[in-house]
């Protein structure tokens, strides 16, 4: 500190002498002189930024609540300023809940399109909120909650039947008791067949956007779910490969694809649920 004040003191020393020789000028304070005279230690305040004016666009959300003795879904209208609002859906839904309504009921999460909590139907689309950009112009934007799926109350849906039969494919690595808890080494090219496959964040957009699982949802797995079953058929570190593929080998589970593709289409990931669709029937006709 010693140093540093040593440092300094000769240069503020001649900047007091040049102020000193410097009069103030006429009518203009001494401290303004100043501040013209040493305009380098000046910094400028950043300009105030422009208010935009209100853009007012409604929005329609699916309403209900269980608990509410004779209740029955409705489609509630809230006008929001989207130019005082986030870019994404998830951003317009959470403001709905901090300013307008703090009933509304929803999940979210990371915000940035990884845990696929805020899946729902935007605008007739599945998708996530938080990947969504909202359409400031629009006449109007709808919000309902993931289709064909038993809503828990507004857009929150019940999953337990989806991650049940996620889980029914046992969606874990399986090796034998000769290399439990050894390293399992992969080929560049072994690695690379499941690319694609892992990103899959189980949204559940692909699957409820298949009109074969609004039919049959209680026995077919649905495209996510497929996805993921042959993410480990096809996982060389996995020594249970031909057991999956005979598990899979029902009318019911895979062969419900009628490959109408509305999966691929929708898939917030850019995956293609349907080619691994595809792939499992491959798979199981060469198992045979």
């Amino acid at each position: 500190m010693q140093a540093l004040r040593k440092f300094a003191a000769p240069a503020l020393n001649a900047v007091r002498a040049s102020n000193a020789i410097m009069p103030a000028q006429a009518g203009v304070p001494w401290s303004q002189s100043l501040r013209v005279f040493n305009t380098s230690a000046v910094v400028s305040a950043p300009a105030p930024a422009v208010a935009k004016p209100p853009k007012m666009v409604p929005v329609s959300i699916y309403r209900w609540n269980p608990e509410e003795e004779g209740s029955k879904p409705r489609m509630q209208v809230y006008d929001v300023d989207v130019n005082n609002c986030g870019p994404m859906m998830l951003d317009v839904l959470l403001k709905v809940k901090d300013e307008m309504d703090s009933t509304l009921s929803l999940r979210r999460s990371c915000r940035e399109g990884i845990c696929g909590s805020c899946a729902m139907n935007i605008n007739g689309s599945n998708t996530l909120a938080c990947l969504c950009e909202v359409d400031k112009n629009a006449s109007k934007i709808t919000i309902a909650p993931l289709p064909h799926m038993y809503v828990v109350k507004d857009l929150v849906v019940d999953m337990a039947n989806f991650y049940a039969q996620y889980k029914s494919i046992k969606p874990w690595l399986i090796s034998s008791a000769d290399t439990e808890g050894k390293e399992h080494p992969q080929t560049k090219e072994e690695r690379l067949l499941i690319d694609g496959m892992y990103e899959c964040i189980l949204c559940a957009c692909c699957t409820t956007s298949c009109p074969s699982y609004w039919w049959n949802g209680e026995k077919y797995l649905g495209p996510a779910v497929l996805m993921q079953a042959y993410r480990w058929i096809v996982d060389s570190r996995d020594e249970h490969t031909k057991e999956r593929i005979a598990q899979l080998d029902d009318p019911w589970k895979v062969y419900r694809c009628h490959t109408i593709m509305n999966c691929t289409k929708v898939c917030p990931k850019g995956l293609n649920p349907g080619l691994a669709v595809a792939k499992v029937k491959q798979a199981i006709a060469a198992n045979h």
